[in-house]
């Protein structure tokens, strides 16, 4: 029994709430991903705190995704091919724990985001495709 590539993916996108980090996502974020590793180094965030704007488009990304990250919608970045564990560099740049950027992508405050994974995270319960709203 074959099973087309293609059409297993595009179950991933079914999943609500969630973004599972393909090599397609991966190829689509490759520059933004690398922007995000450059802020490892101190002179490259020197660089991006004096002039976002500036720094991000030495960068060759789409326009959405620069805007994406100048908006610092971690969300939209993860729909553009970003990486969580990169993007960590920009919220750490900004001065932000992991706690505290993944529970504005939540719309939870990081206290309730951090008390429901405490508690064994998301109930399995709900809904679990997007296409039948089931």
């Amino acid at each position: 029994m074959s099973i087309d590539i293609h059409e297993y993916l595009a179950e991933f996108d079914d999943i609500p709430g969630t973004r599972v980090y393909t090599a397609k996502r991966a190829r689509q974020g490759y520059w933004m991903n690398q922007f995000a590793m450059s802020l490892m180094k101190a002179e490259n965030r020197e660089r991006w705190k004096a002039d976002e704007r500036a720094y991000i488009d030495e960068w060759p990304m789409s326009e959405a995704q620069k805007q994406a990250i100048l908006d610092r919608d971690y969300n939209r970045c993860l729909d553009l091919g970003g990486n969580i564990y990169f993007l960590a560099k920009v919220f750490s740049t900004d001065g932000l724990s992991f706690l505290q950027a993944v529970g504005t992508m939540t719309g939870m405050t990081p206290e309730d985001y951090q008390a429901m994974m405490i508690a064994g995270g998301r109930s399995p319960q709900g809904v679990r495709s997007i296409r039948e709203k089931r």
